[in-house]
Protein backbone atom coordinates (compact mmCIF):
# COMPACT_ATOMS: atom_id res chain seq x y z
CA UNK A 1 0.00 0.00 0.00
CA UNK A 2 1.81 3.43 -0.86
CA UNK A 3 2.40 5.21 2.06
CA UNK A 4 1.94 8.91 0.60
CA UNK A 5 5.52 9.67 0.98
CA UNK A 6 7.70 10.93 3.52
CA UNK A 7 5.93 13.25 5.90
CA UNK A 8 6.67 15.27 9.67
CA UNK A 9 5.20 14.29 12.46
CA UNK A 10 2.27 17.19 12.07
CA UNK A 11 1.18 15.63 9.07
CA UNK A 12 2.75 17.86 6.77
CA UNK A 13 5.59 17.32 4.08
CA UNK A 14 9.21 17.56 6.12
CA UNK A 15 11.18 20.77 4.18
CA UNK A 16 13.41 18.73 2.38
CA UNK A 17 11.23 16.32 1.05
CA UNK A 18 8.81 19.29 -0.10
CA UNK A 19 11.94 20.84 -2.05
CA UNK A 20 12.71 17.60 -3.43
CA UNK A 21 9.09 17.28 -4.98
CA UNK A 22 8.98 20.35 -5.91
CA UNK A 23 12.05 20.41 -7.90
CA UNK A 24 10.84 17.50 -9.55
CA UNK A 25 7.49 18.48 -10.76
CA UNK A 26 9.64 21.74 -12.08
CA UNK A 27 11.72 19.51 -13.82
CA UNK A 28 8.75 17.93 -15.51
CA UNK A 29 7.39 20.89 -17.08
CA UNK A 30 11.23 21.78 -18.33
CA UNK A 31 11.38 18.74 -19.96
CA UNK A 32 7.80 19.03 -21.70
CA UNK A 33 9.07 22.69 -22.70
CA UNK A 34 12.58 20.86 -24.24
CA UNK A 35 10.04 18.64 -26.16
CA UNK A 36 8.40 21.01 -27.45
CA UNK A 37 11.03 23.53 -28.64
CA UNK A 38 12.99 19.96 -30.08
CA UNK A 39 9.72 19.31 -32.47
CA UNK A 40 8.22 22.05 -33.75
CA UNK A 41 8.30 23.19 -37.19
CA UNK A 42 7.92 27.31 -36.38
CA UNK A 43 11.47 29.43 -35.63
CA UNK A 44 8.31 31.40 -33.37
CA UNK A 45 9.04 28.68 -31.07
CA UNK A 46 12.02 26.62 -32.03
CA UNK A 47 14.11 29.66 -32.09
CA UNK A 48 12.32 32.23 -30.44
CA UNK A 49 10.80 30.91 -26.91
CA UNK A 50 7.31 31.72 -27.67
CA UNK A 51 5.82 29.13 -25.85
CA UNK A 52 5.06 27.61 -22.03
CA UNK A 53 4.52 24.61 -20.16
CA UNK A 54 2.36 23.91 -17.05
CA UNK A 55 1.51 20.94 -15.07
CA UNK A 56 -1.51 21.37 -13.02
CA UNK A 57 -3.60 19.36 -10.70
CA UNK A 58 -7.46 17.98 -11.28
CA UNK A 59 -8.67 21.34 -10.33
CA UNK A 60 -6.67 23.10 -12.65
CA UNK A 61 -4.40 25.05 -10.42
CA UNK A 62 -0.71 24.78 -11.45
CA UNK A 63 2.04 23.28 -9.64
CA UNK A 64 5.04 23.95 -11.60
CA UNK A 65 6.04 25.71 -14.97
CA UNK A 66 8.82 25.42 -16.78
CA UNK A 67 11.73 27.74 -16.20
CA UNK A 68 11.49 29.93 -19.72
CA UNK A 69 8.34 30.20 -20.37
CA UNK A 70 6.23 33.30 -21.19
CA UNK A 71 5.19 34.75 -17.62
CA UNK A 72 1.68 35.68 -19.82
CA UNK A 73 1.34 31.93 -20.67
CA UNK A 74 1.86 30.21 -17.13
CA UNK A 75 -0.40 32.43 -15.36
CA UNK A 76 -3.31 32.03 -17.63
CA UNK A 77 -3.11 28.46 -18.26
CA UNK A 78 -4.41 27.45 -14.95
CA UNK A 79 -7.20 30.00 -15.82
CA UNK A 80 -7.76 28.49 -19.36
CA UNK A 81 -8.16 25.04 -17.74
CA UNK A 82 -11.14 25.88 -15.45
CA UNK A 83 -12.88 26.96 -18.65
CA UNK A 84 -12.28 23.89 -20.26
CA UNK A 85 -13.38 21.67 -17.19
CA UNK A 86 -16.38 23.80 -17.31
CA UNK A 87 -17.65 22.83 -20.61
CA UNK A 88 -15.89 19.16 -20.21
CA UNK A 89 -16.50 18.01 -16.93
CA UNK A 90 -13.66 15.92 -14.93
CA UNK A 91 -15.28 12.69 -15.28
CA UNK A 92 -15.77 12.92 -19.49
CA UNK A 93 -12.44 13.16 -19.85
CA UNK A 94 -11.08 10.08 -21.34
CA UNK A 95 -6.65 8.73 -21.66
CA UNK A 96 -5.90 10.48 -24.57
CA UNK A 97 -8.18 13.50 -25.10
CA UNK A 98 -6.64 16.86 -25.96
CA UNK A 99 -8.63 20.70 -25.66
CA UNK A 100 -7.67 23.32 -27.50
CA UNK A 101 -8.38 27.10 -27.62
CA UNK A 102 -7.45 30.42 -28.75
CA UNK A 103 -10.27 32.60 -27.53
CA UNK A 104 -8.58 35.53 -26.16
CA UNK A 105 -10.94 35.99 -23.20
CA UNK A 106 -10.95 31.98 -21.96
CA UNK A 107 -7.23 31.96 -22.92
CA UNK A 108 -4.05 34.32 -23.48
CA UNK A 109 -5.62 37.36 -24.92
CA UNK A 110 -4.97 37.14 -29.02
CA UNK A 111 -5.75 34.67 -31.53
CA UNK A 112 -1.84 33.72 -32.60
CA UNK A 113 -1.80 31.63 -28.83
CA UNK A 114 -2.81 28.36 -29.32
CA UNK A 115 -3.30 26.70 -25.76
CA UNK A 116 -3.76 22.92 -25.34
CA UNK A 117 -4.57 20.60 -22.29
CA UNK A 118 -4.56 16.80 -21.60
CA UNK A 119 -5.65 14.80 -18.61
CA UNK A 120 -2.85 12.53 -16.70
CA UNK A 121 -4.44 9.34 -15.73
CA UNK A 122 -2.90 6.39 -13.29
CA UNK A 123 -4.50 3.31 -12.91
CA UNK A 124 -7.66 4.50 -14.27
CA UNK A 125 -7.77 7.78 -12.06
CA UNK A 126 -7.78 11.38 -13.16
CA UNK A 127 -4.74 12.95 -11.15
CA UNK A 128 -3.76 16.08 -13.07
CA UNK A 129 -3.13 17.91 -16.75
CA UNK A 130 -0.79 18.71 -18.72
CA UNK A 131 -0.88 22.33 -20.37
CA UNK A 132 0.83 24.25 -23.43
CA UNK A 133 0.56 27.49 -25.36
CA UNK A 134 2.57 28.09 -28.10
CA UNK A 135 3.04 31.22 -30.73
CA UNK A 136 1.39 29.55 -33.78
CA UNK A 137 3.09 31.05 -37.35
CA UNK A 138 -0.18 31.38 -38.78
CA UNK A 139 -3.98 31.76 -37.14
CA UNK A 140 -5.42 33.38 -40.70
CA UNK A 141 -6.49 36.48 -41.01
CA UNK A 142 -5.06 39.68 -40.99
CA UNK A 143 -1.62 38.47 -39.98
CA UNK A 144 -0.54 39.38 -36.70
CA UNK A 145 -1.13 43.06 -36.27
CA UNK A 146 -2.41 45.74 -34.54
CA UNK A 147 -4.88 47.90 -37.42
CA UNK A 148 -8.02 45.58 -37.21
CA UNK A 149 -11.17 47.04 -35.99
CA UNK A 150 -12.76 44.09 -34.82
CA UNK A 151 -11.95 40.40 -33.29
CA UNK A 152 -13.21 38.86 -36.64
CA UNK A 153 -10.96 40.80 -38.50
CA UNK A 154 -7.47 39.10 -36.91
CA UNK A 155 -7.95 35.29 -37.66
CA UNK A 156 -9.75 31.87 -37.05
CA UNK A 157 -11.60 31.76 -33.60
CA UNK A 158 -10.96 28.02 -32.08
CA UNK A 159 -13.71 27.60 -28.98
CA UNK A 160 -13.06 25.21 -26.75
CA UNK A 161 -12.91 21.34 -28.57
CA UNK A 162 -11.16 18.83 -28.34
CA UNK A 163 -8.61 18.43 -30.81
CA UNK A 164 -7.75 14.68 -29.91
CA UNK A 165 -10.17 12.51 -28.86
CA UNK A 166 -8.74 9.38 -27.13
CA UNK A 167 -5.68 9.98 -28.44
CA UNK A 168 -6.99 10.27 -32.20
CA UNK A 169 -7.04 13.29 -34.70
CA UNK A 170 -10.34 14.67 -34.45
CA UNK A 171 -10.40 14.82 -37.98
CA UNK A 172 -13.26 17.52 -38.56
CA UNK A 173 -11.15 20.07 -36.15
CA UNK A 174 -7.94 19.51 -38.02
CA UNK A 175 -9.28 20.35 -41.35
CA UNK A 176 -11.07 23.44 -40.03
CA UNK A 177 -8.09 24.83 -38.72
CA UNK A 178 -5.38 23.77 -41.61
CA UNK A 179 -8.48 25.01 -43.92
CA UNK A 180 -8.19 28.53 -42.78
CA UNK A 181 -4.28 29.52 -42.20
CA UNK A 182 -1.54 30.10 -44.59
CA UNK A 183 0.91 27.85 -43.47
CA UNK A 184 -1.03 24.49 -42.44
CA UNK A 185 1.95 22.65 -42.40
CA UNK A 186 3.96 24.88 -39.98
CA UNK A 187 0.25 25.00 -37.93
CA UNK A 188 0.00 21.30 -37.61
CA UNK A 189 3.75 20.33 -36.97
CA UNK A 190 3.34 23.15 -33.98
CA UNK A 191 0.17 22.03 -32.93
CA UNK A 192 1.68 18.25 -32.92
CA UNK A 193 4.89 19.30 -31.16
CA UNK A 194 2.00 20.64 -28.07
CA UNK A 195 1.01 17.07 -28.30
CA UNK A 196 4.13 15.60 -27.50
CA UNK A 197 5.12 18.29 -24.80
CA UNK A 198 1.98 17.43 -23.35
CA UNK A 199 2.16 13.65 -23.40
CA UNK A 200 6.23 13.87 -21.81
CA UNK A 201 4.50 15.92 -19.26
CA UNK A 202 1.92 13.10 -18.55
CA UNK A 203 4.37 10.44 -18.42
CA UNK A 204 6.95 11.99 -15.95
CA UNK A 205 4.32 12.34 -13.86
CA UNK A 206 3.17 9.02 -13.34
CA UNK A 207 6.75 8.08 -13.02
CA UNK A 208 7.13 10.95 -10.35
CA UNK A 209 4.10 9.33 -8.57
CA UNK A 210 5.21 6.05 -8.66
CA UNK A 211 8.46 7.41 -7.32
CA UNK A 212 7.48 9.04 -4.80
CA UNK A 213 4.61 6.64 -3.46
CA UNK A 214 2.05 9.10 -3.47
CA UNK A 215 -1.37 8.14 -4.65
CA UNK A 216 -2.34 11.69 -6.34
CA UNK A 217 -1.37 14.95 -5.85
CA UNK A 218 -3.97 16.07 -3.98
CA UNK A 219 -1.88 16.72 -0.80
CA UNK A 220 1.87 17.84 -2.67
CA UNK A 221 -0.45 20.45 -4.59
CA UNK A 222 -2.23 21.73 -0.86
CA UNK A 223 1.45 22.09 0.35
CA UNK A 224 3.18 23.32 -2.64
CA UNK A 225 0.79 26.19 -2.92
CA UNK A 226 0.62 27.15 0.51
CA UNK A 227 4.29 27.29 0.64
CA UNK A 228 4.61 29.99 -2.83
CA UNK A 229 1.07 31.50 -1.07
CA UNK A 230 3.35 31.89 2.31
CA UNK A 231 6.02 33.43 0.85
CA UNK A 232 3.96 36.01 -1.58
CA UNK A 233 2.73 36.92 1.45
CA UNK A 234 5.99 37.42 3.42
CA UNK A 235 7.23 39.06 0.63
CA UNK A 236 4.28 42.05 0.30
CA UNK A 237 4.26 42.25 4.42
CA UNK A 238 7.80 44.13 3.98
CA UNK A 239 6.34 46.78 1.98
CA UNK A 240 4.41 49.85 4.27
CA UNK A 241 0.89 49.59 4.05
CA UNK A 242 0.13 52.43 2.07
CA UNK A 243 -1.79 53.11 -1.58
CA UNK A 244 0.85 54.14 -3.87
CA UNK A 245 -0.33 55.23 -7.37
CA UNK A 246 0.81 56.37 -10.85
CA UNK A 247 0.84 57.29 -14.60
CA UNK A 248 2.34 56.26 -18.12
CA UNK A 249 1.53 57.51 -21.05
CA UNK A 250 1.70 55.32 -24.29
CA UNK A 251 1.35 56.34 -28.30
CA UNK A 252 -1.27 54.29 -28.74
CA UNK A 253 -2.88 54.40 -32.18
CA UNK A 254 -3.69 57.61 -33.51
CA UNK A 255 -5.22 60.19 -31.25
CA UNK A 256 -6.54 57.14 -29.34
CA UNK A 257 -3.01 57.51 -27.11
CA UNK A 258 -3.06 55.36 -24.24
CA UNK A 259 -3.28 56.55 -21.01
CA UNK A 260 -2.94 54.06 -18.01
CA UNK A 261 -3.53 54.76 -14.31
CA UNK A 262 -2.41 52.56 -11.44
CA UNK A 263 -3.08 52.93 -7.67
CA UNK A 264 -0.84 49.68 -5.76
CA UNK A 265 -2.57 49.26 -2.10
CA UNK A 266 -0.97 47.22 0.51
CA UNK A 267 -2.96 45.75 3.62
CA UNK A 268 -0.95 43.47 5.62
CA UNK A 269 -0.30 40.61 2.79
CA UNK A 270 -2.78 41.59 0.26
CA UNK A 271 -1.69 43.71 -2.83
CA UNK A 272 -4.28 44.91 -4.88
CA UNK A 273 -3.51 46.77 -8.30
CA UNK A 274 -6.96 49.32 -9.78
CA UNK A 275 -6.50 50.74 -12.85
CA UNK A 276 -9.14 52.93 -12.32
CA UNK A 277 -9.03 55.89 -14.87
CA UNK A 278 -7.45 53.87 -17.69
CA UNK A 279 -8.02 54.44 -20.96
CA UNK A 280 -11.59 53.50 -22.27
CA UNK A 281 -11.26 50.42 -25.17
CA UNK A 282 -10.60 51.44 -28.72
CA UNK A 283 -11.47 49.81 -32.47
CA UNK A 284 -8.24 48.87 -32.72
CA UNK A 285 -6.17 45.86 -31.72
CA UNK A 286 -4.58 47.70 -28.83
CA UNK A 287 -7.03 45.71 -26.01
CA UNK A 288 -6.07 43.88 -23.34
CA UNK A 289 -8.47 41.40 -22.23
CA UNK A 290 -8.69 40.80 -18.05
CA UNK A 291 -6.76 37.55 -18.19
CA UNK A 292 -3.50 39.30 -19.91
CA UNK A 293 -3.72 42.27 -17.43
CA UNK A 294 -3.50 39.92 -14.52
CA UNK A 295 -1.02 37.74 -15.63
CA UNK A 296 1.01 41.05 -16.77
CA UNK A 297 0.24 42.57 -13.35
CA UNK A 298 0.79 40.09 -11.28
CA UNK A 299 4.17 38.68 -12.91
CA UNK A 300 5.95 42.03 -12.17
CA UNK A 301 5.06 42.17 -8.32
CA UNK A 302 6.49 38.32 -8.22
CA UNK A 303 9.58 39.81 -9.87
CA UNK A 304 10.47 42.09 -7.95
CA UNK A 305 8.94 41.26 -4.05
CA UNK A 306 9.35 37.52 -4.83
CA UNK A 307 12.14 36.71 -7.27
CA UNK A 308 13.38 33.71 -5.38
CA UNK A 309 10.31 31.52 -4.61
CA UNK A 310 8.95 29.19 -7.88
CA UNK A 311 5.91 30.26 -9.33
CA UNK A 312 2.65 28.11 -8.52
CA UNK A 313 -1.06 28.96 -8.22
CA UNK A 314 -0.57 29.96 -4.67
CA UNK A 315 1.99 32.79 -5.42
CA UNK A 316 -0.80 34.67 -7.10
CA UNK A 317 -3.97 34.38 -4.69
CA UNK A 318 -2.60 37.58 -2.31
CA UNK A 319 -2.83 39.70 -5.22
CA UNK A 320 -5.29 41.14 -7.06
CA UNK A 321 -5.94 43.00 -9.78
CA UNK A 322 -8.96 45.06 -11.17
CA UNK A 323 -9.44 47.08 -14.43
CA UNK A 324 -12.87 48.95 -15.22
CA UNK A 325 -14.93 46.88 -18.06
CA UNK A 326 -14.85 48.78 -21.13
CA UNK A 327 -11.35 49.87 -20.81
CA UNK A 328 -8.27 49.36 -22.76
CA UNK A 329 -7.37 46.71 -20.01
CA UNK A 330 -10.64 45.08 -19.85
CA UNK A 331 -12.39 45.20 -22.99
CA UNK A 332 -15.79 43.79 -23.83
CA UNK A 333 -16.08 41.38 -26.46
CA UNK A 334 -15.37 41.34 -29.93
CA UNK A 335 -12.81 43.78 -29.37
CA UNK A 336 -9.99 43.95 -31.34
CA UNK A 337 -6.89 42.32 -29.41
CA UNK A 338 -4.38 40.86 -31.93
CA UNK A 339 -1.60 43.32 -30.87
CA UNK A 340 -2.84 43.30 -26.43
CA UNK A 341 1.32 43.45 -25.88
CA UNK A 342 1.75 46.85 -27.02
CA UNK A 343 -0.64 47.69 -24.01
CA UNK A 344 -0.02 44.44 -21.74
CA UNK A 345 3.86 45.07 -21.30
CA UNK A 346 3.60 48.47 -20.15
CA UNK A 347 1.82 47.63 -16.83
CA UNK A 348 5.18 47.03 -15.57
CA UNK A 349 6.99 50.16 -15.76
CA UNK A 350 3.35 52.00 -14.18
CA UNK A 351 3.33 49.36 -11.35
CA UNK A 352 6.90 49.72 -10.86
CA UNK A 353 6.56 53.88 -11.00
CA UNK A 354 4.29 52.58 -7.71
CA UNK A 355 5.92 50.80 -5.74
CA UNK A 356 9.14 52.96 -6.12
CA UNK A 357 7.15 55.00 -3.77
CA UNK A 358 7.43 52.42 -1.26
CA UNK A 359 10.68 50.49 -1.91
CA UNK A 360 12.35 52.00 -4.44
CA UNK A 361 15.28 49.31 -3.90
CA UNK A 362 13.29 46.21 -5.69
CA UNK A 363 12.12 47.87 -8.81
CA UNK A 364 13.91 48.82 -11.38
CA UNK A 365 13.46 51.78 -14.19
CA UNK A 366 10.81 51.48 -17.27
CA UNK A 367 11.96 48.74 -19.90
CA UNK A 368 12.62 50.27 -23.51
CA UNK A 369 11.80 46.83 -24.51
CA UNK A 370 8.21 46.91 -23.03
CA UNK A 371 6.45 46.40 -25.43
CA UNK A 372 7.96 44.27 -27.77
CA UNK A 373 8.75 45.68 -31.25
CA UNK A 374 7.73 43.20 -34.38
CA UNK A 375 8.24 43.34 -37.85
CA UNK A 376 5.88 40.75 -39.57
CA UNK A 377 7.09 39.77 -43.63
CA UNK A 378 4.35 37.11 -44.97
CA UNK A 379 4.60 36.67 -49.12
CA UNK A 380 6.18 33.80 -51.59
CA UNK A 381 9.64 33.04 -51.63
CA UNK A 382 11.81 32.72 -55.13
CA UNK A 383 10.87 29.02 -54.56
CA UNK A 384 7.30 29.54 -54.34
CA UNK A 385 7.04 28.38 -50.60
CA UNK A 386 4.58 30.83 -48.70
CA UNK A 387 5.89 31.92 -45.35
CA UNK A 388 5.57 34.23 -42.38
CA UNK A 389 8.25 35.11 -40.47
CA UNK A 390 8.53 37.70 -37.51
CA UNK A 391 11.40 39.38 -36.80
CA UNK A 392 12.49 39.24 -33.10
CA UNK A 393 14.71 41.92 -31.25
CA UNK A 394 14.47 43.76 -28.07
CA UNK A 395 15.11 46.77 -26.65
CA UNK A 396 17.00 47.44 -23.55
CA UNK A 397 15.71 46.86 -19.86
CA UNK A 398 15.13 49.71 -17.19
CA UNK A 399 18.46 50.18 -14.71
CA UNK A 400 18.25 48.22 -11.59
CA UNK A 401 19.21 49.57 -8.27
CA UNK A 402 22.65 48.30 -7.96
CA UNK A 403 23.62 47.58 -11.62
CA UNK A 404 22.88 48.98 -15.29
CA UNK A 405 20.05 47.60 -16.97
CA UNK A 406 20.23 45.00 -19.37
CA UNK A 407 21.01 45.34 -23.48
CA UNK A 408 18.87 44.00 -26.00
CA UNK A 409 16.70 42.20 -23.20
CA UNK A 410 12.93 41.77 -23.49
CA UNK A 411 10.98 42.65 -20.06
CA UNK A 412 8.26 41.76 -19.00
CA UNK A 413 7.89 39.26 -21.18
CA UNK A 414 11.04 37.35 -22.19
CA UNK A 415 10.77 35.70 -25.54
CA UNK A 416 14.26 35.48 -27.24
CA UNK A 417 15.96 36.88 -30.61
CA UNK A 418 17.00 33.05 -32.21
CA UNK A 419 19.26 32.62 -34.49
CA UNK A 420 19.71 35.21 -37.42
CA UNK A 421 21.13 32.47 -39.31
CA UNK A 422 17.40 30.49 -39.06
CA UNK A 423 15.50 33.49 -39.64
CA UNK A 424 17.15 34.19 -42.69
CA UNK A 425 16.84 30.05 -43.90
CA UNK A 426 13.64 30.19 -44.14
CA UNK A 427 12.47 33.58 -45.72
CA UNK A 428 13.92 35.72 -48.36
CA UNK A 429 14.94 38.20 -46.22
CA UNK A 430 18.79 39.24 -45.47
CA UNK A 431 19.77 40.89 -42.05
CA UNK A 432 22.29 43.49 -42.79
CA UNK A 433 22.68 44.95 -39.17
CA UNK A 434 22.06 44.04 -35.74
CA UNK A 435 23.99 45.87 -33.44
CA UNK A 436 24.04 48.21 -29.60
CA UNK A 437 22.31 51.85 -30.16
CA UNK A 438 24.65 54.26 -28.73
CA UNK A 439 23.02 56.85 -26.27
CA UNK A 440 19.80 54.57 -26.69
CA UNK A 441 20.38 53.74 -22.73
CA UNK A 442 18.87 56.76 -20.00
CA UNK A 443 21.61 58.31 -17.94
CA UNK A 444 21.52 57.59 -14.30
CA UNK A 445 23.62 56.21 -11.32
CA UNK A 446 23.28 53.05 -13.22
CA UNK A 447 22.36 53.55 -17.12
CA UNK A 448 19.26 51.80 -19.03
CA UNK A 449 19.95 49.01 -21.19
CA UNK A 450 20.90 49.58 -24.91
CA UNK A 451 18.06 49.35 -27.69
CA UNK A 452 19.48 48.22 -30.91
CA UNK A 453 19.25 48.97 -34.86
CA UNK A 454 18.57 46.41 -37.15
CA UNK A 455 18.43 46.76 -40.98
CA UNK A 456 16.35 44.02 -43.20
CA UNK A 457 16.56 43.76 -46.96
CA UNK A 458 13.85 42.29 -48.60
CA UNK A 459 15.03 40.00 -51.48
CA UNK A 460 11.81 38.30 -52.84
CA UNK A 461 10.59 38.56 -56.66
CA UNK A 462 7.27 40.60 -56.02
CA UNK A 463 6.31 43.31 -52.72
CA UNK A 464 6.30 41.25 -49.51
CA UNK A 465 3.76 42.06 -46.80
CA UNK A 466 4.79 43.73 -43.97
CA UNK A 467 2.86 44.23 -40.39
CA UNK A 468 4.31 47.00 -37.95
CA UNK A 469 3.79 46.41 -33.78
CA UNK A 470 5.58 49.27 -32.28
CA UNK A 471 5.09 52.05 -29.83
CA UNK A 472 8.01 54.41 -27.89
CA UNK A 473 8.36 56.50 -30.82
CA UNK A 474 6.83 59.20 -28.60
CA UNK A 475 6.71 58.44 -25.33
CA UNK A 476 10.24 56.59 -24.02
CA UNK A 477 11.02 54.63 -20.98
CA UNK A 478 11.07 57.02 -17.96
CA UNK A 479 13.85 56.91 -15.26
CA UNK A 480 13.53 56.66 -11.74
CA UNK A 481 14.84 58.44 -8.55
CA UNK A 482 16.54 60.98 -11.07
CA UNK A 483 17.40 58.38 -14.00
CA UNK A 484 16.90 60.13 -17.11
CA UNK A 485 14.35 58.50 -20.01
CA UNK A 486 16.12 55.74 -22.71
CA UNK A 487 15.93 57.14 -26.50
CA UNK A 488 12.48 56.56 -28.08
CA UNK A 489 12.27 54.02 -31.17
CA UNK A 490 11.27 54.50 -34.66
CA UNK A 491 11.30 52.73 -38.08
CA UNK A 492 11.52 53.55 -41.79
CA UNK A 493 12.61 52.45 -45.18
CA UNK A 494 15.64 52.66 -47.01
CA UNK A 495 14.26 54.84 -49.77
CA UNK A 496 13.41 57.41 -46.93
CA UNK A 497 9.90 57.04 -46.20
CA UNK A 498 8.09 56.53 -42.84
CA UNK A 499 5.64 53.94 -42.51
CA UNK A 500 2.86 54.05 -39.55
CA UNK A 501 3.92 52.76 -36.17
CA UNK A 502 1.09 50.16 -35.97
CA UNK A 503 -0.03 49.35 -39.47
CA UNK A 504 0.37 46.64 -42.51
CA UNK A 505 1.93 47.81 -45.54
CA UNK A 506 4.10 46.44 -48.31
CA UNK A 507 8.08 46.25 -48.91
CA UNK A 508 9.03 46.25 -52.27
CA UNK A 509 12.21 43.79 -53.44
CA UNK A 510 15.48 45.50 -52.45
CA UNK A 511 14.30 48.16 -49.55
CA UNK A 512 15.60 48.00 -46.33
CA UNK A 513 13.52 48.34 -43.29
CA UNK A 514 14.88 49.91 -40.79
CA UNK A 515 14.33 49.60 -36.68
CA UNK A 516 15.58 51.28 -34.18
CA UNK A 517 14.98 49.28 -30.95
CA UNK A 518 14.08 52.10 -27.54
CA UNK A 519 16.42 52.19 -24.56
CA UNK A 520 15.75 51.50 -20.88
CA UNK A 521 14.99 53.98 -18.41
CA UNK A 522 17.78 55.26 -15.89
CA UNK A 523 18.29 54.80 -12.41
CA UNK A 524 19.47 57.55 -10.13
CA UNK A 525 21.20 60.39 -10.34
CA UNK A 526 23.27 60.54 -13.43
CA UNK A 527 26.36 62.77 -11.59
CA UNK A 528 26.45 59.89 -9.04
CA UNK A 529 27.77 57.31 -11.79
CA UNK A 530 31.36 56.21 -11.49
CA UNK A 531 33.34 58.66 -13.38
CA UNK A 532 35.52 54.85 -14.95
CA UNK A 533 32.18 53.83 -15.67
CA UNK A 534 31.23 56.66 -17.89
CA UNK A 535 34.62 56.35 -19.73
CA UNK A 536 34.43 52.75 -20.30
CA UNK A 537 31.14 53.08 -21.44
CA UNK A 538 32.46 55.49 -24.23
CA UNK A 539 35.34 53.31 -25.16
CA UNK A 540 32.66 50.52 -25.41
CA UNK A 541 30.65 52.54 -27.45
CA UNK A 542 27.60 52.52 -25.33
CA UNK A 543 27.82 56.25 -25.15
CA UNK A 544 28.93 59.19 -27.19
CA UNK A 545 31.32 61.44 -25.78
CA UNK A 546 28.85 64.41 -26.30
CA UNK A 547 26.51 62.47 -24.00
CA UNK A 548 28.72 62.30 -21.60
CA UNK A 549 29.33 65.24 -21.30
CA UNK A 550 25.50 66.50 -21.78
CA UNK A 551 24.56 63.91 -19.14
CA UNK A 552 27.07 62.63 -17.05
CA UNK A 553 29.34 66.27 -16.95
CA UNK A 554 32.24 64.50 -18.13
CA UNK A 555 34.38 66.80 -19.54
Amino acid sequence: MATGGPQSADGDFDPVTLEIFWSRLISIADESAAALLRTSFSTIVRESNDFGTVLMDVNGDSLSENTGGIPSFAGILPITLKHFLAKFPPETWKPGDCVITNDPWLATGHLPDITMAMPVFRGGKLVGFSGSIAHSPDIGGSLWSADCRELYEEGLRIPPIKFLIEGEPNQDVEEMILGNVRLPEQVLGDLNAQVTANRVCGRRLIEFLDDSELDDLSRLSTALQGRAETAMRNAIEEVPDGAYHATLDADGFDEDETHLECTVTVKGSDLKIDYEGTSKQINRGLNTVMNYTHAYSAYPVKCALDPLTPRNEGSYRPIQVVAPEGSILNPTYPAPCNARQLTGHMLAGVIYAALAQAVPDKVIADSGSAPTMRAVFSGVSPKGNRFTQILFASGGMGACPEKDGLSTTAFPTNSGAGSIEAFESVAPLIVWKKEFREDSGGAGTYRGGLGQDCEIESRAEEPLQLSLLSDRWRHPATGILGGLEGGTSRISFSDGTIPHQKSRTTIAPGIRLQMSYAGGGGYGDPAKRDRDQVRDDIENGYISAEAAKRDYGLS
